[in-house]
């Protein structure tokens, strides 16, 4: 991780003894940002490189770059882009059992070092298991040129993890969940990362980049200890996912997780206005308003979290009714 990173992707991969038939999931834009970079590399030193572009992280665009690995004997691949490509790459690879390299151009969400990939036209909407990138490498230049949404949604994903944990912990006292203090402990202090930084990561620097991936690493490696995504994902992200599937026009993932953690802090008694005042000065959603989302939706959502995956226990999962809801919203400022 740092500025000009992409220079060393051919090393990298070298040293880790991949083999020598590459394959780049990229999508138009990512492509010319980094993708070419990459493949110019990869070549230059000898290696088999070829690309793919995708639209949609969907299952038939995963299937298709199956297939292709499978086909073109494919040793291992690249997803060079931001959450879409990342995805698709790494579950691709996992259904082929060939590794992949995380190659983020954006940091909107912890899922460019995590095992979990949010695929489209799956069974649940919820993410997938899929598998840990062999390498990541975050060139903080490329980055930082993405616009500040996507970084300031990758803090909303990563301030969950204060959440997140609470419920893990509530699942370990009440149902004998098994529970991993390390794996706690290092989820929670990307998320305090954030919370201390909020003045930095408002400039959009590279250090304000340095920082948010950095935390997105960290968290993705606390899920990878956990071997769940228990650490950073709780009945805030429940929110997130119901959110989903009740308005038409949902907002980044990162940006309503923020505002969920926001809500869930304030059922878990602790300090929700801590939550809010990080977001706020990051520049990330704090609100529906903010989110573009009538509150109406936002009160269905709080509604029907609950039933999402309610084999993962948390503050929610008692559910919560019409005039519940709306006062936790209302609570909080979020409607």
């Amino acid at each position: 991780m740092g500025p000009h990173v992409l220079t060393h992707v051919a090393e990298v991969c070298k040293k880790l003894e991949l083999g020598k038939r590459a394959l780049i999931i990229s999508d138009p834009t990512t492509l010319k940002l980094a993708g070419e970079d990459v493949e110019r590399s990869l070549r230059r030193v000898g290696f088999n490189s070829r690309h793919m572009l995708i639209k949609e992280a969907d299952m038939k665009t995963v299937k298709s770059v199956k297939k292709l690995a499978e086909k073109r004997r494919i040793d291992f691949l690249l997803g060079v882009g931001g959450g879409k490509c990342i995805d698709v790459a790494k579950l691709a690879s996992f259904y082929a059992g060939r590794p992949f390299v995380s190659v983020p151009t954006a940091a909107s969400h912890d899922g460019i070092a995590s095992s979990r990939a949010s695929i489209k036209g799956g069974k649940k909407p919820t993410s997938i298991e899929a598998q840990t990138p062999i390498a990541v490498i975050a060139d903080t230049l490329v980055i930082k040129r993405a616009p500040h949404r996507l970084l300031a949604a990758g803090c909303g994903d990563l301030v969950a993890n204060m959440t997140a944990v609470r419920d893990w912990q509530l699942a370990h006292r009440l149902k004998g969940e098994p529970y991993s203090e390390y794996a706690a402990a290092l989820s929670l202090m990307s998320a305090q990362l954030i919370m201390e930084n909020a003045d930095v990561i408002r400039l959009h620097s590279e250090e304000s980049v340095r920082k948010v991936v950095k935390a997105l690493i960290s968290s993705g490696v606390a899920m990878s200890i956990a071997g769940s995504s228990r650490p950073a994902s709780g009945s805030e992200h429940l929110f997130s996912h119901a959110l989903n599937l009740v308005t038409p026009k949902p907002a980044l993932h990162g940006e309503q997780c923020g505002v969920g953690t926001i809500m869930m802090m304030y059922l878990h008694g602790d300090d929700w206005e801590a939550i809010r005042n990080a977001l706020h000065t990051i520049g990330c959603p704090t609100n529906a308003r903010g989110l573009g989302i009538p509150a109406k939706h936002i009160v269905k959502a709080l509604t029907i979290a609950h039933k999402i995956r309610p084999e993962r226990y948390t503050i929610l999962s008692k559910g919560l009714n019409k005039q519940a809801a709306e006062r936790l919203a209302k609570a909080t400022g979020v409607i």
